[in-house]
């Protein structure tokens, strides 16, 4: 056994998890629906698992349609940096855990062959191994978890199973923090939009249909969000 390498104490021989194991993961689960928003949902995620598997680096990845990633947390500035040229090339663990749907290993990053970018990109970083897990719902999949580490060939089959349980007790709770995070940025956008219009039927003595008709196409003659258009327009009481 390598040094650092975790034993699975918590997962029989049957793959059953055990009741310790249980409540931890039960505890997890309380305190993530406990949290306000995505980012820190994610931070208490990496938490736990980072305890658990025994390494202090880590990430996760949101995913989008079309496979998009984007960061919701990160342990340090090497971690930040390895998913910052994921993001950018297009490639690298995380975007084979998303068009695959299943883990992926590497113990060799620099000289990994299945991401020739991204490993170029982060032979400079310090970080050899990598483990990354999807979380996932009945429906999608939510994001990617990453786990890093400077020494070669560092995680093992243990660790994958493991960092698959917490994901998979995760997921739910990160979707469900994106979807609120969602819904309020919407409804704060819909404010805004409603200031704006106010705004703009008081000076011009217009309808609120036309005074949204004129945010509209301001917004896509300038190819600037909706939302922005208003919060400018609050801001300045001017469009332009």
């Amino acid at each position: 056994m390598h040094s650092g390498e975790t034993t699975l104490p918590a997962i029989g021989r049957s793959g059953r998890v055990n009741d310790e194991f249980a409540q931890e993961l039960a505890r997890m689960a309380l305190v993530l629906h406990e949290q306000p928003d995505v980012e820190q949902t994610s931070e208490r995620f990496l938490e736990y698992v980072l305890a658990r598997i025994g390494t202090v680096h880590a990430s996760l990845l949101l995913a989008h349609r079309g496979g998009r990633l984007e960061s919701a947390a990160a342990t340090d500035a090497l971690v930040e940096e390895a998913d910052r040229v994921q993001v950018e090339t297009g490639e690298g663990p995380s975007s084979s855990v998303v068009e695959d749907e299943k883990s992926v290993v590497s113990g060799s990053i620099a000289t990994d062959p299945r991401w020739p970018r991204w490993s170029a990109g982060v032979a400079e970083v310090g970080l050899s191994s990598v483990l990354s897990v999807r979380l996932r719902t009945p429906t999608s999949t939510v994001g990617v978890l990453n786990l890093y580490d400077p020494q070669p060939d560092r995680f093992t089959q243990s660790d994958d199973v493991i960092a698959q349980v917490f994901a998979d007790h995760a997921a739910v709770a990160v979707a469900n923090a994106r979807s609120e995070s969602t819904l309020w940025q919407a409804i704060d956008a819909r404010k805004l939009i409603g200031q704006a219009q106010g705004i703009l039927m008081e000076r011009f003595d217009l309808t609120d249909e036309q005074a949204f008709a004129v945010l509209r196409r301001y917004s896509q003659d300038n190819n600037v969000k909706l939302r922005d258009v208003a919060q400018r327009l609050i801001a300045t009481r001017k469009l332009s």
